[in-house]
C-alpha cells in the first residue's frame, strides 16, 4: 500500500526526490525522509546515489534508528573503505547504541581516516 510520501514520489527523478529528502530532514520530519531515501535506493541502489546512501544512514541515526544507521554506514565503507564520515557515523551509532566494544573498533577507523571523534565542534 502506497503511502501519501511514496505516492508524490511516482515518476519523479532520482535527484528531485533526493532534494525533496534533505527539505522533509531540515523540516525535520525525519520519518519521511527516510521513507523518501528508502523509495529512492529501492530503485536506483546502483546509481551514482553515493551521497543518498550516506544521507540515508544520517537520516537514521538522527531518528535514532541506530541499529539501521550502523548497517547504512557499514555498507558505505564495503563500497567506499576510506569514507571517514560513513566511519565517524558508524561509531557514533554503536557508542548511541552501547555497544562498546564495536564502537572501539569504529572509532580507531573513523580516527585512521582523519575525522574528529571528539564531538566538539571545531567551527
Amino acid at each position: 500500500m502506497a503511502t501519501f510520501v511514496t505516492a508524490m514520489l511516482d515518476g519523479r527523478e532520482p535527484y528531485d526526490i533526493y532534494r525533496w529528502a534533505e527539505q522533509l530532514f531540515a523540516d525535520r520530519d525525519h520519518l519521511a525522509a527516510i521513507e523518501a531515501l528508502e523509495y529512492l535506493m529501492d530503485r536506483a541502489p546502483d546509481s551514482e546515489l553515493g551521497s543518498a546512501r550516506e544521507l540515508l544512514a544520517r537520516f537514521y541515526y538522527h531518528s535514532a534508528q541506530l541499529d539501521r544507521a550502523a548497517d547504512a554506514a557499514r555498507d558505505i565503507l564495503a563500497k567506499d573503505p576510506d569514507h571517514g564520515y560513513a566511519a565517524l557515523l558508524l561509531y557514533r551509532s554503536l557508542v548511541r547504541a552501547g555497544k562498546r566494544d564495536e564502537a572501539e573498533r569504529a572509532r580507531l577507523l573513523a580516527t585512521a581516516l582523519g575525522m574528529d571523534v571528539s564531538g566538539r565542534r571545531t567551527t
